[in-house]
């Protein structure tokens, strides 16, 4: 173990070596795919509620892998959404990229691809990225400052910002700004969108992550690789191929990359936006639409095979992509992951009309792409945030299971692939690893937590709870609890927050899919429990963004009308003076959560009464963990300096929620503070970086993990400030443990 952590020091101070047995990983986010667009979620649900798109690619991988039933996406819409899938932290943490502040910078810290290639890996993103930078409609390598190759990948192709992502044939749909780069697609720092005649995007980006993975795994075949392919279907205008897909898939078959200006895929032919599956069921679908939508018939099969066109042409992708890995020999060794940003939109082509092409508004109702559940994109209902997912690792997982009872989220996937990697997650990092739960073992217990505003009410479709289209969205929030009596895990939920004081409501998800039987009055007891819950996972937004940096000028995107309520305190039976400290020996090149270290468990815990006076030694890791008593209710400000040579670092957490990040980008010897918005870029000096944390007199839980580089010992300065009095170190005294 300790030779492990060993070799884990050139991880921080020199190109890292990964272990022989690190698999691949592939992570497949599709747009805006409802959880009731794969079909086998469907299967055996009533009669009677409309046709199925048939997704048979996806079910037979499914079929050698893991179901996740109850998997959530961080935020019922895509920035959010994907800015919390590779950050690894929910939306109560991410200090950038919230409700829909589009094209805002990812904050610079650890991502999904910066952990990997620090484990030794190979990185890619092909598809859409938007979570970049720079104009909203355009950016560069050079203007955004978190462009994919900044944020960890080696490799990008494909759509930066997100409207662009909204045009599945990049050249024709419309032309490219000069200035802006809008509607670009981007190989490796270069625009090539004038070379790609008739390239639809499923197949364009599925062509491109073929040739890499070929490529990748030729060149160096011993070095594991991670490729994100973010395709951008079923999202935006209902736009279709130009041709049948092709037969077989792998290597010699299905889409290929031929790199031939105005013919750069093998599907670049014949007339754009054209082609609809020619599903065996149509005359189903037909009298579906006649006795349900009347007159609108034509208008909803219109968009029906469109839709479902869309859904296949992602199908076959995958099935393409799974062929490739078996052609090369290396499915045995890759971990798969299939999902979805958010639940299905109703959305017109948001791209506007085209001559000749109409854009008929999507209709989630038609195939029921929320699947059993009431709410669409844009809600916290289950139909807004539960998402498809599929996990393929034959050999490293279970196969053939369907989990239905465990709730995972969108940063359970940093930690799962760290450890997959053989590296600790990054203390940042909110989820838990879901290899356990995938292995048939017992499964962490993670948090599944969102909050997302956005205007309106949920729409009416009659598959829904009545009424509810009178079920304002506004401010909303999330948090699951697991009920001590029953072992249930509960949803607690509010919806159109003013003051962050209304009591939740609370469903049993499992049996009432559709949110319809509200379990508050069972759980009156709980609402100050669960107001505290949400308060110990969550920090107040800080990040104001530079209105030149978008076009849409949005300075901030997720200030809280309930910001400002005071953090509850903790209450243990009873506290002693000092902290407990556990310690181990190595250098990680991010601060761990503890308890992934490899030699974790070995670690002998003591009690330092002042741990602000004891000495880090050179190359070590160590956790304290206490309490802060705060002598009064009110604001407060905190700064941590941690002591110490190149790779010193440390990271505080005060109940579940990021009090100081002196990890990325941090320079030993400096005073990190409380800001929730750390190491972001593109905001406004003067405003950002100035809100301190409301807190409640009392005894507060806190976290603090330390770095220690290698060949200098060194000390921690821990200082607070309650708002409007003086900045002091905290005193001993104030320090406290169970």
């Amino acid at each position: 173990m300790f030779k492990r952590l060993l070799l884990f020091f050139s991880f921080a101070l020199a190109p890292a070596l990964a272990a022989p047995s690190s698999p691949n990983i592939i992570l497949i986010l599709v747009d805006d795919m409802g959880w009731g667009d794969f079909s086998p979620n469907m299967k055996g649900q009533p009669e009677g509620n409309g046709p199925a798109i048939q997704t048979p690619k996806l079910a037979e991988m499914a079929a050698f892998g893991v179901q996740l039933r109850q998997h959530y996406t961080a935020a019922p819409v895509c920035a959010p959404a994907r800015a919390s899938l590779f950050s690894g932290v929910h939306q109560g943490h991410a200090e950038v990229i919230r409700n829909n502040s589009f094209d805002a910078a990812l904050e610079n810290s650890h991502t999904l691809a910066g952990v990997l290639k620090q484990a030794g890996y190979a990185t890619a993103l092909i598809g859409k990225w938007g979570i970049g930078g720079g104009k909203e409609q355009g950016g560069t390598p050079q203007t955004s400052a978190a462009w994919p190759t900044k944020r960890g990948f080696d490799y990008f192709f494909g759509y930066h910002n997100h409207i662009a992502g909204h045009r599945h044939y990049p050249k024709e749909e419309s032309s490219i700004d000069p200035d802006t780069h809008c509607n670009a697609v981007w190989d490796d720092g270069r625009v090539i969108t004038e070379q790609l005649d008739t390239c639809y995007s499923t197949d364009l980006f599925t062509a491109r992550a073929k040739k890499w993975v070929s490529d990748t795994h030729e060149a160096t075949p011993d070095k594991p690789f991670f490729l994100a392919l973010t395709l951008i279907a079923p999202h935006a205008r209902l736009a279709v191929p130009s041709v049948p897909y092709p037969a077989g898939g792998g290597l010699k078959g299905g889409v290929q990359w031929l790199g031939t200006p105005g013919h750069m895929i093998n599907t670049a032919e014949g007339a754009w936006d054209t082609y609809i599956e020619p599903y065996a069921d149509r005359a189903v679908w037909q009298g579906y639409a006649e006795k349900r939508f009347g007159k609108g018939a034509a208008d909803a099969m219109d968009a029906a095979q469109r839709h479902a066109t869309m859904i296949t042409r992602v199908d076959s992708a995958v099935g393409d992509l799974m062929q490739l890995l078996r052609d090369l020999k290396i499915d045995d060794n890759t971990f798969v992951v299939f999902t979805s940003d958010n639940g299905p939109h109703n959305e017109p082509g948001a791209v506007g009309a085209i001559a000749g092409h109409p854009a008929p508004r999507q209709n989630p109702a038609f195939f029921r792409s929320y699947g059993i559940f009431d709410g669409i994109k844009r809600d916290v209902l289950e139909g807004g945030l539960r998402v498809p997912c599929i996990v393929y690792a034959p050999k490293l997982i279970q196969q053939g299971v369907v989990n239905t009872t465990d709730a995972s989220q969108f940063q359970d996937w940093m930690a799962t692939f760290a450890e997959l990697a053989g590296v600790p997650k990054p203390m940042r990092c909110d989820g838990v690893s879901l290899l356990p739960l995938l292995r048939g073992q017992k499964p962490n217990e993670g948090v599944v937590y969102a909050e997302y505003a956005f205007g309106g009410s949920t729409p009416q479709y009659p598959d829904f709870t009545p009424g509810r289209s009178k079920h304002p969205r506004g401010e909303q929030q999330v948090i699951f609890f697991r009920d001590a009596a029953s072992g249930k895990l509960l949803k607690a939920e509010r919806t159109n927050m003013k003051t962050g004081e209304e009591d939740f409501e609370i469903y049993d998800v499992q049996t009432d899919t559709h949110e319809a039987h509200n379990l508050a009055a069972q759980y009156a007891d709980k609402q100050d429990e669960l107001r505290a819950a949400a308060a110990y996972n969550r920090r107040a937004y800080d990040y104001y963004r530079d209105s030149e940096s978008g076009a849409r000028g949005n300075r901030c995107g997720g200030f809280r009308s309930y910001d400002a309520q005071l953090v509850p305190a903790n209450t243990p039976a009873a506290v002693q003076q000092g902290w407990r400290m556990r310690r181990v020996a190595g250098v990680t090149p991010w601060v761990p959560d503890f308890d992934t270290l490899p030699n974790a468990a070995a670690a002998e815990t003591v009690t330092v009464e002042d741990p602000l006076a004891a000495e880090l030694p050179a190359g070590t890791v160590t956790e304290f963990r206490g309490y802060i008593e705060l002598p009064h209710d009110g604001v407060w400000h905190f700064w941590l300096t941690a002591e110490g040579g190149e790779g010193t670092r440390a990271y505080v957490k005060m109940h579940n929620f990021q009090l100081i990040d002196a990890d990325a980008s941090y320079t030993p010897g400096t005073a990190a503070d409380c800001s929730a918005a750390a190491n972001t870029q593109e905001a406004l000096p003067d405003m950002t970086g100035k809100k301190g944390v409301p807190l409640r007199a009392g005894l507060h839980a806190v976290t603090l993990t330390v770095v220690q580089g290698q060949g200098t010992p060194g000390k921690l300065r821990l200082e607070w400030q309650k708002e409007g009095g003086p900045r002091v170190l905290i005193p001993a005294k104030r320090l406290f443990h169970q």
